[in-house]
């Protein structure tokens, strides 16, 4: 039995080096992998697979579900690497067999609550951020943990919940705040040691471009705001990397930092080598709203007014929707994706010019936007069209820390009509092409748009989806019993393609019936 057992051993370990991750599927949308948190670095969230189709996705039946044991639902996005897929839940990683759902190894530390959005992978490492604003790499092999770093200082509120971003050996992470006034910062990892290679401060220090937008007679400039806690894209022609940033702080406060507050509210593009800042843009100037522009900058090439560009789309959290030349951030389209009252038009860059008189006040003002969240939009190549989950909002803002001394939270909000829609964008005129209207006030459920001509995403009253990308229409539908708090992915394993659902605490993978 000894002898047995060595040699069990030995072949064991012959095969761990199978587990490191060959860098060029970073390039690519995969198909036996989904190597990274948006799949590849476009953020698309678009697969070329077509085993599932609208000629047969009515056919479409459960493969093998994993219960991932937690007391919440799931906002991660596994990845999958060589046939192992990687889950997590703050705290905690499991390596599960993605084509069976068996678990191989689980990793755990004492949880400290907070939230998870998935792991990175460099070679055969597993990189993640922890609710106590740690980062942590772990053998992709076996769990074993390699190093811990700390980012942000948890008894200042500093908590993380992004997945990393790798590109080449940088690992990119970045820290978050709530109820303090942190600065906001992304930070250049060594994967192998944790070793902070560079540091991008989302807010200047005084004399840098852009501190001409805060006040110069205090110190606001440094207290807070511009987080970046959702994982970024990056275009490895032109080298750069493309991030949002956090609202500024005190939040749905202006009167303490009058001025654009940059670089808060902005999709800004860095070089990963050095950290240096190509360009900015400014989606939501001195907001007051809590309107962060952390959702993700979606890249693609496509024609714009007949010729061909490199083009970057988001869908940003106050209701409005760019189209940007990701080579200098020269804006395209400005357009509303949902009907609004807090700005008044677009100024000479095609970022939104505020209302003062929407801003909170002691007694209310009431306030019409649109609204997304970090769960995933997709970009279908195939249609052209820009898909989000959204709410179209009316809620009414409060001032509650007036004067020039408020800091942290200084206003509330409360909503008063929110509609949940999953729309279709036409990307050349920022027109809505479709809207299918949810129940509920949910509608930030991520989507996954496929080669198959399908579009896979969950509605508000907990209903799985498969839709036809050009109408809307329902082909398939199914009902696990709860919402789905995360996005659809999918792989191709053995000749099958699977279609990976996280539900609640429960990983649903769907594949058509075995022949």
């Amino acid at each position: 039995m000894k002898k047995l057992a060595l040699i069990l051993l030995v072949v064991f370990a012959v095969c761990l080096p199978a587990q490191e991750l060959d860098p060029s599927k970073l390039l690519h949308p995969g198909t036996d992998s989904w190597p990274t948190y948006n799949g590849d670095y476009s953020g698309r969230r678009y697969s070329p697979l077509t085993q599932i189709n609208q000629s047969n996705v009515s056919s479409l039946a459960l493969a093998w579900a994993f219960q991932m044991r937690s007391q919440g639902s799931i906002s991660s996005m596994p990845l999958v690497v060589n046939g192992i897929m990687y889950a997590t839940l703050p705290d905690q990683v499991f390596a599960i067999d993605a084509r069976t759902g068996r678990e191989i190894w689980h990793f755990q530390r004492p949880s400290h609550g907070g939230g998870n959005r998935g792991v990175a992978m460099y070679k055969d490492r597993l990189i993640f951020t922890t609710p106590d604003a740690h980062v942590i790499c772990i053998d992709a092999r076996n769990g074993k943990q390699l190093w811990e770093i700390e980012i942000a200082d948890p008894a200042f509120k500093g908590f993380a919940s992004m997945a990393p971003l790798v590109i080449r050996d940088h690992v990119l992470v970045a820290g978050s705040g709530d109820a303090a006034d942190l600065p906001g910062f992304l930070e250049s990892l060594d994967p192998m040691t944790g070793k902070v290679q560079w540091r991008w401060n989302s807010e200047p220090k005084p004399g840098e471009p852009g501190s001409e937008t805060w006040p110069q007679d205090s110190d606001v400039m440094s207290r807070g705001g511009g987080m970046m806690w959702v994982t970024g894209t990056y275009d490895p022609e032109l080298n750069l990397t493309y991030w949002g940033t956090g609202n500024p702080h005190p939040v749905e406060s202006g009167e303490p930092r009058p001025g654009a507050n940059l670089y808060t509210c902005s999709i800004v593009a860095l070089n990963p080598d050095t950290g240096k800042m190509a360009w900015y843009f400014q989606a939501s100037p001195h907001d007051t709203h809590d309107w962060d522009t952390n959702m993700t900058p979606v890249l693609f090439d496509a024609n714009f007014e007949g010729k061909p560009r490199k083009l970057l789309a988001q869908a940003a959290k106050q209701g409005l929707f760019f189209v940007l030349d990701r080579t200098n951030g020269k804006a395209l389209v400005s357009a509303p994706f949902a009907e609004a009252n807090w700005y008044s038009g677009w100024d000479e860059r095609g970022q939104p010019i505020p209302r003062p008189e929407t801003e909170p006040k002691l007694d209310g003002v009431l306030v019409r936007y649109g609204q997304t969240n970090w769960n995933a939009p997709s970009f279908d190549p195939q249609t052209g069209l820009f898909y989000i989950n959204e709410r179209d909002n009316i809620g009414v803002f409060y001032l509650t820390m007036p004067g020039k001394k408020a800091e942290g939270w200084a206003g509330r909000d409360f909503g008063v009509v929110s509609t949940s829609f999953l729309k279709a964008i036409d990307y050349q005129t920022g027109k809505i092409k479709w809207s299918r209207e949810n129940s509920g006030r949910g509608g930030f459920t991520g989507i996954l748009t496929t080669a198959g001509h399908l579009l896979f995403t969950a509605d508000s009253s907990g209903n799985l989806l498969a839709l036809d990308p050009a109408t809307g229409k329902t082909l398939w539908h199914t009902y696990p019993g709860a919402v789905m708090g995360s996005a659809p992915m999918t792989y191709e394993l053995d000749g099958r393609q699977y279609v990976v659902m996280p539900v609640s605490d429960v990983i649903f993978a769907f594949a058509l019936p075995a022949r």
